[in-house]
This record gives C-alpha cells, sequence and structure tokens, in this order.
C-alpha cells in the first residue's frame, strides 16, 4: 500500500478549513463546502493571501486582511485552531494507508479543476496508487440490481478497458460497480474507485485491501474517512465519476430516477465526457430515454476509439472543456505559492 504524501501547510490549512476529519466547535464552526471553498478562494486571491498564511492568525487578523466580517472571521480561526487534533488524525488515518489530498496538491486530478470549477471537491481522502486518479480511464455505471444480460456487458466492458490499459472508474456500489471492478482485477486492469462513504470501512475488505496494496487500485473520497453510506452523498459523488473519466458507459438504468439516470442526465448536460449507453436487449426503459438524450447508443461490450466519438455538447457553459483553464482553475494552481 502506498505510503501518504508529506502535506505542505496550504493543504493543512485546506483540510482544517473544507473538511470534519477532526471534530469542530459547533454549527458555527462547520466546514466549507467546495462552492463555499471557491468564494473563500477568490476572496483571499484578491487580497493576495496565501491561505497557509491563515494558520495561526487570530480571528481579528483574519477580518482585518480579508474584510470577511468578524463573524467569518471567527468561523476561519476556530477551524484552523484545530491543528494539533488533525496532526494526531492524520497520523492514524496514515497507519492505515490513507493520505489526505487537497487542491494545493501537484497530484490533485486536474479533471476535476477543469470539469467541476466550483463544485470540485477542496479535499479528497485516498488509499492506493494516486497516479491512477490522473490517468483518465472508462467509467462503468448502472443499476444495483442487474439482470445476467447487464451484468455479462458490464464485465465486458471492463475487462476491455483492462485490455486496452484503462483503468475503470466505479462508484463502488454493489451491482454492475463491483462486478466491473472485479472483472477489471480479473483481467489485470487497474481501478479507481469513488466512493460515497469513507473509505476506512472498505480497507476492512480483504480483497480490497489486497488491491490497494497491489497497487491496482485506489480509493477515493470526498467524506470523512470513517463516515458510512448515504444516498446524498452517493448523488453528490456522481459527478466525480463523471468527470474523472475519458468516457462512460451506462450499463442499466431506470428511466427518470435513481443515482444512475441522475448521474448519467447531469454528465449529458455539462458535457464532461461521452456518455455510451448499453443498447443490446432487454434493453431498460432509462437506456433507451437516454439516448433519446443525446447519449451514443453501444450495441456491443467494446470500446470505440475515443478519437471517433463526437464532442460533449456543453449545455450549462459556454467554453468547451478542453480549452484554457478556467478563471477557479487558475486560482487553485495558486494555492501551492
Amino acid at each position: 500500500m502506498a505510503t501518504p504524501t508529506a502535506l505542505s501547510d496550504g493543504a493543512r490549512a485546506l483540510i482544517l478549513l473544507c473538511s470534519s476529519v477532526v471534530a469542530a466547535r459547533g454549527e458555527e464552526a462547520r466546514p466549507f463546502g467546495p462552492r463555499m471553498w471557491a468564494k473563500l478562494q477568490t476572496r483571499l486571491d484578491e487580497h493576495g493571501v496565501g491561505v497557509a498564511e491563515l494558520l495561526g492568525m487570530s480571528a481579528s487578523a483574519i477580518d482585518a486582511r480579508l474584510g470577511v466580517g468578524a463573524v467569518e472571521a471567527d468561523r476561519i480561526a476556530c477551524l484552523l485552531a484545530r491543528t494539533g487534533q488533525l496532526a494526531f488524525e492524520l497520523d492514524r488515518l496514515a497507519a492505515r494507508g490513507i493520505g489526505a489530498m487537497t487542491l494545493a496538491d501537484d497530484a490533485y486530478p486536474t479533471r476535476f479543476l477543469i470539469r467541476l470549477g466550483p463544485d470540485a471537491p477542496p479535499v479528497l481522502f485516498v488509499a492506493g496508487d494516486r497516479a491512477i486518479l490522473g490517468a483518465g480511464g472508462v467509467a462503468i455505471v448502472g443499476s444495483r440490481d442487474v439482470d445476467p444480460v447487464s451484468a455479462a456487458f458490464a464485465e465486458a466492458v471492463a475487462a476491455a478497458a483492462a485490455h486496452d490499459g484503462k483503468p475503470v472508474v466505479s462508484g463502488g456500489a454493489r451491482g454492475v460497480d463491483q462486478l466491473a471492478m472485479r472483472a477489471a482485477f480479473e483481467a489485470g486492469g487497474r481501478v479507481a474507485g469513488l466512493l460515497p462513504e469513507g473509505i476506512e470501512g472498505r480497507l476492512r475488505d480483504g480483497a480490497t485491501r489486497t488491491a490497494v496494496a497491489e497497487g491496482l487500485a485506489v480509493l477515493a473520497s470526498p467524506y470523512h474517512p470513517g463516515a458510512g453510506f448515504s444516498a446524498g452523498a452517493a448523488m453528490a459523488r456522481n459527478k466525480l465519476i463523471y468527470a474523472l473519466s475519458d468516457v462512460a458507459v451506462v450499463v442499466a438504468s431506470a428511466a427518470g430516477s435513481g443515482g444512475t439516470w441522475t448521474g448519467a442526465v447531469e454528465a449529458l448536460e455539462a458535457g464532461w465526457v461521452p456518455v455510451l449507453v448499453r443498447r443490446s436487449n432487454p434493453m431498460p426503459d432509462g437506456n433507451r430515454q437516454l439516448i433519446e438524450r443525446g447519449a451514443l447508443p453501444l450495441d456491443e461490450p467494446l470500446l470505440p476509439d475515443l478519437s471517433s466519438l463526437p464532442a460533449p455538447t456543453d449545455r450549462r457553459r459556454a467554453r468547451q472543456v478542453a480549452e484554457e483553464p478556467s478563471p477557479y482553475e487558475q486560482q487553485s494552481l495558486k494555492l501551492v505559492d
């Protein structure tokens, strides 16, 4: 299992501000979510202040430098005051092979910055080979309750990705996700698991722990390492699966509801990656409707040449994802300074 890397002061400040890995004092000191952090980051940039400079500052000093007001300055100071607790918790996690990755780290997935903008998670907790997170790959998604045809299709696509040297990107859920992960491992491939809960629980599974230790898998989650599953968190992490990938394959989806449907529709509207949908029979109604919404049909479990696919249409932003970095990305990359 890869040894977690050392953290810069900027990374430590981000973890303190944007995660609940150590307890904060009451609701008034709740950590910053992605969009709230993006606003604070903009304020820091406007005033020429690096996030690491906030460490050790009093609330009054923070307000004087940033002009955020007494209440917000107190919140920031309270969150940053957890430095001692953070050191103990990071040591505990490191003993389990778990580290933290932040927007201040060179290894942070640039796809998140470019495609998600202010929705990119400021902090990820990670176990395994972090290089897999930067390798793109094939997202394979689908229902938890999967029929035999869909199961075989998912396994074949995962094996094809492995043979092509492309990681499988998965949400790690029961059904299609886990079938694809297992098939990728069996074919000698790699897997990036983006989880809707903390990764400590997953590492208790022997097969998962072995795959991570052997460099075949990386687990990543924006949630507290000990957090349990929640439907809301699963919905929120769907965008991470698509944003990390080069192409997505929807194996089976219900129509109009459910995590697979919601994630695929969001990906189509955002234009993050080409979305391919299984068209072989029996074809779920959700698959048919996704194709009607603009997803590309996939009749066989074979991966097409990605260069032959039409570029996805971004219906929510005028800027194509392959163009120059967004202002958010440019600001994020300044955090290391």
